[in-house]
């Protein structure tokens, strides 16, 4: 299985208030329809954002499969390898009953 991680570092553009409010709420119908998952990722103390997960259904279809991206800020960059392990570990024990997992 494998992980695509940093997958926003080196794409970061600057969102302005509005649209980083029309990203979380396509984001949270997402969730509610649940065609996506999107996860924050906290720092130790949890009050502070450190990146993003998105889990969505593969882009080939491919039943019971999925696309996963994860990104860390630039100033928390040491974190960017922990997290993919972190999710491919937790996809690796929380998808194994599923036929086919693909993760990218």
């Amino acid at each position: 299985m494998d992980v695509e991680h940093g997958a926003h570092q080196g794409h970061a553009r600057v969102r302005g208030p509005d649209d980083n409010l029309a990203d979380l709420r396509r984001h949270e119908r997402d969730f509610a329809a649940r065609s996506g998952f999107t996860y924050t990722v906290l720092g130790g103390g949890g009050d502070r954002i450190v990146g993003c997960v998105y889990i969505y259904p593969a882009k080939d279809g491919a039943p019971g499969a999925a696309d996963v991206q994860s990104w860390v800020r630039s100033d928390r960059a040491e974190l960017d390898v922990p997290l993919h392990d972190a999710v491919s570990a937790w996809l690796a024990e929380s998808c194994a009953g599923l036929a086919v997992v693909v993760v990218r």
